[in-house]
């Protein structure tokens, strides 16, 4: 089964999308299997970090601007390739295990979608599977 979600991103951010992702896994009946969690854009990635402390988001965006700060050697044409990078970085998708009906997370774990190049219209899709 897979679930579409759309998500307006206003600003360069990691934001919760965890209880969508439940949403789906509780909606499939699913018992037992796994999760997929993807992002089709170039630009936004998906990934899995600490929920608890809202400092943790800022200083992975503080550690990814200075990993990745705007180059004027850079060629792309739209200006946006820190975007791209962070992206590549982060990745387009989680796995997130589906055990007795419910996404396994660990204590402090969340699920991020990640905005590089806002504002926008993101969507993001999530597969479930059983065993």
């Amino acid at each position: 089964m897979i679930y579409e979600y759309t998500l307006s991103t206003p600003r360069e951010n990691l934001y919760s999308i965890t209880a969508q992702v439940r949403e789906a896994v509780t909606k499939s009946g699913i018992s037992d299997g796994i999760a997929v969690v993807f992002c089709p854009h170039t630009t936004a990635g998906i990934t899995i970090n600490e929920n608890a402390d809202p400092d943790v988001v800022h200083d992975i965006l503080l550690g990814l601007d200075r990993a990745y700060p705007d180059r004027p050697e850079f060629r792309h044409g739209e200006g946006n390739s820190t975007a791209h990078l962070k992206a590549s970085t982060i990745g387009a998708s989680e796995t997130i295990i589906i055990k007795d009906g419910k996404a396994v997370l660990g204590t402090w774990q969340g699920i991020y979608f990640c905005e590089f190049d806002p504002p926008r219209n993101r969507k993001f899709f999530v597969k479930v599977m059983s065993d």
